[in-house]
Parts: C-alpha cells; structure tokens; sequence
C-alpha cells in the first residue's frame, strides 16, 4: 500500500506563541547585557580593601612603612664606623670598610662579613623598592605611595643586621631585653608599625617582613606571627618554640600562627662563591665535597655521623673550616673540582653551602628531610639536585655508591638544567648601594612573585578575620613540615 505523507499544518496562528516567546526571552537577555554594560560595579561593590580585585596582576603593589633611617641604612654606618666582631678572627678582606666607602656614600654597601652577608636579601630587596621609579622597569614589584592602593605593605628593617651586630657585640645580652641594642630596635619597629591605619585594617597580615637570619626579631615574634615571612627555612627559633608551647604531640611540627608554607616565603641565603660560568667548566676529579663545620646543633647532628662514614672513602674530601678568606679560596677550588657537594642538615635543615654550589655548578646532594627550599614550583631541584634520606645517607658506603651510579650523561644535564636557573638565586644587581635596575631574573622578582601567590590567602584571612565577633580567638593550629 502506497505511504500518503501528511499535509504540514498550515494555520499561522499556532506559531504565534512560540514567536512571543522568543521574543520576549531576548528582549530580558538584552536588558540584562545592557545593566551590566552600563552599571558593572552594581554587583561588585564591597567596602574591601581596593586590592581585593579578583582581576589578575603582573606587578604586586607593595607600599614602603615609613620607618626612621636607623632601623636600616643608619645601621650599616654604625657597622662599617664602629663595629668589630668577636666571632671572626682577624680577616683583612671582612673588617676593612672598601676604601672608607662607608663615610662618603649615603648608602653604604652590605657587609662582607661571611656570617652577615649570607642573609644579605633584606639590603637588596629594600634597595629595589627605593629605586627611583623610572629605573624600575624590570621590577616586578611596583612601589605604590598610598597603603591604600597597596596589596602588602614592607617593612624597611634590616633584621638581619641588627641581630648579627648584637651577636657579635654582645652575644649574652641577645635574648635579655636589657642592654641589648637589638631588642630597643625591635620594638621601635613594631611600636612604629601597629601604629598606624594600615596595619589595624589587617592585623598585620599584609605586612612583609625579612627574617633571613634564622633569630632575627627573636623578641618580638608573636606579634610578627601574622605578617608575612621571608624567611630561608623552618628551622631558628620557629622550630624552637614550637616544641614548648604547642599542644601538638610531635617534635617537628609549627604552629600554624607562627610560620607556614601557607603565608610565608622561603627565600635564598645569598651565595658567598663567584658565579661558574657553564662553558667555563672544567673536568672534575673528586666525588664529593663537604666544607663546614663538623659539630652542630639539633637536627645538625646528622652532619657529624655522614662525616665519620664518609672522610675516609675515595673520591671524597671532607673539610673543616669558616669562610674567612682562606677558606674561601679553598670551598671555590673543592666546589668547582667535585662532581657532587654535600648538603646535610646544620643548626638549621639549609644553609647558604647549596647555593654557593648551585654557582659553582657542583650538583647538591641534600641530605635533610625537613628542607623548605626557595621558589617550588617556579624550580624543580630534582632536574639538578640530589635528594637523600637521612636512613639511606647513613648506611655505611650507600651515599657513595649511590653517586657512583649516575652516568656521565645525567651529571652533565644535571649541570645544564643548574646553569639555567643560576641568575635566580642571585640578589646583587651591580649597583652601589643596591640602588639601580635589578635583572628581571633575579632573587628579588622571584620572591615578589611567590609573595604574589601568597595574595588570596591574605586577603582570605582578613576578611575571615573581619567578620569575626569581638572576643572570639583564632584556633591554634599545627602544620608539619
């Protein structure tokens, strides 16, 4: 039987509430692309800080704390005029001032005393901020003049520099607040900071602080414990304190309150060697290479078991010494003639020994299972670096095997992947004073942009920390490392 098709329905009038109603769908969807064309802050508004914006940024705003010249440069006049210290021996290269600079320069260069200048970040990362803006085109970092406008405000106070002086002057008065020139600078900070409107709106959370010496504001810890850390490690009193006052049951963890990965920034020692240049490399004799001190403290203990297991096996050199001139002179040789450099756990879980062997294109070998290690995520140590744990390292002859066993072929790409990220771990841009355009692939970007990241945390914390009812605490919490 043939199929006879249905006749399509003619009648005009059953499409007509079909056409109203498109129409009236994209009449709503028009007025609602007008509104918000017209009026894109109606549903935006908010009584937040300004940068609260949740558009990205290439550049972090950061407003400079007005603090006096004597909680910063002043210090390093008062150094390189009067200071001596009693831990270093009689070195012409660390306690002549370089050619009386320091009468005649408004901003005197760094130390070159090997136990300051290693935590030297807090003079270059000050210098960059107090660069005049045309000459910072390659800062990542823009130095806004209004807190308002800022997304962290930094705190110009060399740290640093002030504990070391006092250790070195007077290492008994360190942790009495009595005589102790540290501490009255300590509190002069904290007394000029929490004065003022920016750090009441946030609790002190946007606030940058430079604590490269594992001690430094020792005194006034708690009230820094908020602020964001640039620190080189976990280890100093962080670690100390935690152990008396948290009610957490292991050894090893922080308080979260205290320092974290969260909110704070693990920043690079400042290497003591010269830079090796890759096509400068030459054939290396030796294995392995250590130069250091062989007793330490704490977590430290480590270094002086791998040293009984390994001073005597070939291919291995094993020194004791300072970086004093002398010593100097020997870790560039013993660093530039070995395969592999030693970094085992010291007072502390790093030390400024694996940078200066990332300049001198010696592969780290990280012996410390508790390390935190400047800029993860930007690097990837193991493209260049050794990782140990400590129950592999001291099984007698286990490191070196394990050392011997990598080809010609992986040393070789080890070093080539370390030459390209040399410049990162570097602070100094060439200019006196540290005043003057910084490399655009230096230390000091790289740590703006890690405390970039850190941005919506902050911000997070403050406005949880805003809507909070008055007398309601912040929980204690721990964080392991």
């Amino acid at each position: 039987m043939p199929v006879i098709a249905a006749k399509p329905n003619k009648n005009p009038s059953l499409y007509v509430p079909k056409l109203f109603l498109l129409c009236t769908l994209f009449s709503i969807l028009s007025l609602a692309l007008f509104l918000f064309l017209i009026f894109p802050t109606a549903t935006t508004t908010t009584t937040l800080h300004p940068s609260l914006s949740p558009f990205s940024s290439s550049t972090i705003n950061v407003y400079v704390a007005d603090l006096p010249r004597s909680l910063n440069y002043a210090l390093l006049h008062t150094y390189w005029s009067s200071f001596s210290d009693s831990r270093l021996p009689t070195d012409a290269d660390h306690t002549t001032p370089p050619s009386s600079l320091h009468q005649t320069a408004k901003i005197p260069p760094y130390p070159e005393n090997p136990l300051i200048k290693q935590y030297s970040a807090e003079y270059w990362i000050t210098g960059d901020l107090m660069t005049p803006p045309q000459h910072r085109a390659t800062s990542f970092a823009k130095r806004v003049l209004d807190p308002l406008l800022a997304d962290v405000v930094f705190v110009p106070f060399f740290a640093t520099l002030s504990a070391e002086m006092q250790l070195g002057a007077n290492k008994g008065a360190f942790r009495k607040k009595h005589d102790n020139d540290d501490y009255k600078r300590q509190r002069q900070v904290m007394d000029a900071v929490k004065n003022t409107h920016a750090w009441n709106r946030s609790g002190g959370r946007d606030h940058v602080f430079v604590l490269t010496d594992p001690v430094a504001m020792w005194h006034v810890k708690d009230e820094i414990a908020p602020a964001v850390l640039l620190v080189v490690d976990f280890g100093g009193w962080y670690r100390l304190d935690s152990r008396g006052g948290s009610n957490c049951s292991e050894s090893d963890v922080i308080p979260h309150t205290q320092v974290s990965v969260i909110k704070d920034v693990i920043v690079p020692y400042t290497h003591l060697l010269p830079r090796l240049d890759l096509s400068d490399n030459k054939e290396r004799h030796q294995l392995l290479y250590f130069k250091g001190a062989k007793h330490r403290h704490r977590g430290g203990i480590i270094r002086e078991k791998l040293w009984d297991l390994l001073v005597s096996e070939p291919g291995v050199i094993m020194e004791e010494g300072f970086p004093n001139a002398t010593g100097r002179e020997q870790s560039i040789k013993g660093m530039q003639t070995s395969e592999f450099c030693l970094h085992p756990a010291g007072d502390t879980p790093t030390s400024c020994r694996l940078f200066d062997a990332i300049q001198s294109l010696c592969i780290p070998v990280i012996v410390s299972d508790n390390i935190e290690l400047p800029f993860e995520g930007m690097v990837d140590y193991a493209e260049f670096s050794v990782f140990a744990a400590v129950s592999d390292a001291l099984k007698p002859s286990w490191l070196v095997s394990h050392l011997q066993s990598f080809s010609k072929e992986q040393k070789d790409r080890f070093r080539q992947n370390m030459a390209r990220v040399q410049p990162i771990f570097v602070y100094d841009n060439g200019h006196p004073g540290g005043i003057g355009p910084i490399p655009a692939d230096g230390a000091v970007n790289h740590i703006w942009k890690k405390v970039h990241q850190k941005l919506p945390m902050i911000k997070e914390a403050i406005i949880r920390e805003r809507r909070k009812p008055p007398g309601v605490s912040v929980p204690r919490r721990c964080h392991c490392t």
